[in-house]
């Protein structure tokens, strides 16, 4: 998955959490509160994954532009 599409997905996931958790506090249902402060993490987990790539290629553009300056 490109770092984009993991971004969507974890934006998507931590707002179906957070909607999830407001639904079981409203609803007095503690599963449904626990999903989604597990979805809500899940979420935030892939925003990071996402992050680290997009940083990686980065890097990794940085150091083939100063070799190909070099050269």
């Amino acid at each position: 998955m490109g770092a984009t599409t993991d971004k969507i997905k974890g934006a998507a996931n931590e707002a179906i959490g957070k909607a999830k958790q407001g639904i079981g506090e409203a609803t007095g249902s503690e599963r449904l509160q626990g999903e989604g402060a597990v979805q809500e993490v899940k979420g935030k987990g892939q925003q990071a994954l996402g992050d680290a790539k997009d940083a990686t290629k980065d890097a990794v553009n940085k150091a083939a532009d100063a070799v190909n300056k070099k050269l």
